[in-house]
C-alpha cells in the first residue's frame, strides 16, 4: 500500500464544487431538470443546487468569462453520486429525453453515465458497488477498469422519478493537469490522500480512507495552462473538524503553500492554480 508523510484524516469527502458560467439560466435549468438536482438558493448572480437540502452545486455568473481554451488546465467532470441503481436508471432516463448520453461505463467499483453541461463542464452520475467487492490488487490499490455498461438494462429499473434521492452527493472530482508527478507531490505529498490507483503516467486517482477515488486527475488532452475563464472556479474538501483542519493548513505552511481563510476554513492552489477549498464539515 502506498503512504505519505502525512495523511488526511479519513472522514474527508468531496463537498461542494463551483463553476464559472456565463450563461447561468439555461446551466442551471440543465443541473435541474437533466441532473436531478434542487435549487436551493439564488443571490449575488449566485445559485446554489443539492439535493436533500445540502449544498453540492454552486453556479457562479459571469457573462463575461472567456471560454475555457484547449492548453487551460481544470475540470474534467464532477461526479454526482448517487445511492441506488434505481436512481441512477432514474437520470438514464432524463438525460435521454432531455439531452444527449456521451458515455456509459462499468469500472467495476462503480457503474457511470457521461455527459456535458450547456458550458462543456463534464459530467459523471454514478452509483458505487458494495465496497466488500471492488477489486484491488496486492498492495491494496484498487483496480479499476473501463468496460461496456449495459444501457438498455439499466434502463428497465427507472421509476421514472424527476429529482435525484436526497443521499445524493458529489463522490469525486476529476480533474485535467499539466503533470502528473506535480500534482501528486501537492494533493498526496501535501494534502495527504492517499494514492489509490495509476494508469500509466497519464491518470491518478487518490482519496482518503478506502474510497476508490475523491479526487481523479489526468493528463490525456495535453493541457498546460492555468484556465483563466469559465469552468471550475474552485471545489471543497470538508473535513470533521477544526484541528484536523489546522493540521493540514500547517503542513501547506511548512511547504510553502500560501492558504487564505474563507468562511468555513481556508483556501489553497495546486500547481496548476486549481484552488481548493479546505473546510469543515457542517
Amino acid at each position: 500500500m502506498t503512504g505519505t508523510e502525512f495523511e488526511i484524516v479519513p472522514e474527508t469527502r468531496v463537498g461542494r464544487v463551483a463553476l464559472r458560467v456565463t450563461d447561468i439560466d439555461r446551466t442551471s435549468r440543465f443541473y435541474e431538470s437533466v441532473i436531478g438536482l434542487e435549487r436551493q438558493r439564488e443571490s449575488g448572480g449566485t445559485v446554489v443546487l443539492g439535493a436533500g437540502g445540502r449544498p453540492l452545486l454552486e453556479l457562479v455568473g459571469d457573462s463575461d468569462a472567456s471560454p475555457r481554451t484547449a492548453p487551460e488546465t481544470g475540470l474534467f467532470h464532477t461526479a454526482f453520486l448517487v445511492p441506488s441503481r434505481r436512481a441512477l436508471a432514474d437520470v438514464l432516463v432524463r438525460i435521454e429525453e432531455e439531452w444527449e448520453l456521451s458515455g456509459a461505463s462499468d469500472h467495476r467499483v462503480s457503474e457511470a453515465l457521461y455527459l456535458t453541461d450547456p458550458e462543456g463542464n463534464g459530467v459523471e452520475v454514478y452509483r458505487d458497488r458494495p465496497r466488500e467487492g471492488w477489486p484491488t490488487d496486492g498492495d491494496g490499490h484498487v483496480e479499476m477498469d473501463t468496460l461496456p455498461l449495459d444501457i438498455d438494462e439499466l434502463r428497465t429499473e427507472s421509476t421514472e422519478e424527476g429529482k435525484v434521492p436526497p443521499e445524493t452527493v458529489v463522490g469525486h472530482v476529476h480533474l485535467e493537469v499539466s503533470s502528473i508527478p506535480a500534482a501528486r507531490v501537492f494533493y498526496a505529498g501535501t494534502l495527504g490522500l492517499r494514492v489509490r490507483q495509476e494508469f500509466g503516467p497519464s491518470a491518478l486517482f487518490l482519496a482518503a480512507d478506502g474510497y476508490h477515488h475523491h479526487v481523479g486527475m489526468n493528463t490525456w488532452n495535453g493541457r498546460s495552462e492555468p484556465a483563466t475563464g469559465r469552468g471550475l472556479a474552485w471545489f471543497e474538501l470538508v473535513v470533521p473538524d477544526r484541528k484536523s483542519l489546522e493540521r493540514i493548513r500547517e503542513r501547506c505552511i511548512e511547504r510553502g503553500i500560501a492558504t487564505t481563510p474563507t468562511e468555513r476554513g481556508f483556501e489553497v492552489s495546486d500547481t496548476d492554480r486549481i484552488t481548493i477549498r479546505l473546510s469543515v464539515i457542517d
